[in-house]
């Protein structure tokens, strides 16, 4: 077997010297180098940002969706959609191991869902299976390569396999704010309806307490009333989080004009930065777990309000996400019942 890069570069072709995300071509052919491992795909979970992107751009059209997603894997050899930069996550079987792949991690046969993003993994989609404008998971006929350096979690046996993976693909999202939000804060889920908008809910619900709030901003009418149903929210506003203007008011008269002590951002649309920082007070926190998020827009829009905040990138991994975000599925009985009838 070939020598490969415990981070994948030996799998760069385009641009020489970077990084498997930020490259625009990768080698996807299957013949495994010494400490990777081939994996037998079965479903692609695409980002929100990614899949609402792609679906407007087909007009929602299924046929044209596939061929889009089939063009994005031939030219950049992973499913990178050039316009959000994202990519999502897969479960599938582990197929093949290298001989120099860390010991004892995983055995031939093992399902797995891989918990780096799909913007970054060597793919060959052969076909795909099933596809639905109305989810964001697709089934392939693919095979895959997950890197020495790539996170993985091993499909647990009491959740099927489809609903681990719509909870794996956003269980960064509850993991920080489990990090973020204590006892009494107020916090602002803008999103909150989707589905790392509802596990975000459920983790600043818990930790917030009794003498918090836990607030959602929800452009859905049918979302925004799941949460109500739901109970994971203390104050449920129905709004267009990209009218800044209208949901700072709605916000500051829900707090009484202090604001938020956090504030996560779940969108999948642009243009929605400066309505989480206009709501955070002073020295709070705005974690920005949307990928359709502008970094230069937060932060030189931050700047321009004079506001002093931290401004958290989404990195989709902390430590603990995926047990904690599965947790969640085990604990809720009414979130694992919406879920498997999402996504099951």
């Amino acid at each position: 077997m070939k020598k490969g890069c415990r981070y994948g570069t030996h799998r760069v072709i385009s641009p020489e010297g970077t990084l498997p995300q930020p490259a625009i071509k990768l080698d996807n052919t299957m013949e495994i180098y010494d400490n990777e491992v081939l994996i037998q795909v079965s479903t692609l979970n695409v980002d929100s940002a990614s899949y609402t992107q792609i679906k407007q751009a087909c007009n929602s059209d299924a046929a044209l969706m596939e061929k889009m997603i089939i063009s994005i894997v031939e030219e950049r050899g992973k499913l990178q959609n050039p316009v959000t930069g994202s990519g999502g996550m897969l479960i599938g079987t582990v197929k093949a191991i290298g001989d120099n792949f860390p010991k004892n991690r995983l055995k031939v046969g093992d399902k797995i869902a891989t918990l780096i993003s799909l913007s970054l993994t060597p793919l060959k989609l052969n076909k795909i299976l099933k596809l639905s404008p109305y989810s964001d998971q697709v089934d392939v006929d693919a095979e895959a390569i997950l890197f020495e350096s790539g996170l993985f979690a091993v499909l647990p046996d009491d959740i099927p396999d489809k609903l681990a993976l719509a909870a794996l693909d956003v269980a960064g999202a509850p993991a920080q704010v489990d990090r973020l939000v204590t006892e009494g804060d107020i916090v602002c889920i803008i999103g909150g309806g989707g589905k790392s908008g509802i596990l975000c809910c459920y983790q600043a619900m818990l930790n917030a307490g009794p003498s918090g709030k836990v607030i959602v901003v929800e452009f859905s009418e049918e979302n925004a009333k799941r949460i109500k149903n739901l109970n994971l929210a203390t104050d449920i506003i129905v709004a267009d989080a990209t009218n800044v203007m209208d949901v700072y008011n709605k916000v500051m008269a829900v707090t009484g004009g202090r604001g938020c002590d956090v504030t996560v951002n779940n969108v999948n649309v642009p243009s929605t930065e400066m309505t989480s920082i206009l709501i955070t007070k002073g020295q709070g926190y705005v974690y920005f777990f949307s990928m359709a998020t502008s970094f230069t827009k937060a932060a030189l829009g931050a700047e321009g309000v004079g506001k002093d905040i931290n401004l958290i990138v989404g990195n989709g991994y902390a430590k603990g996400h995926a047990n904690l975000t599965l947790n969640i599925i085990r604990e809720s009985k009414e979130i694992r019942e919406l879920f498997e009838i999402l996504y099951v």
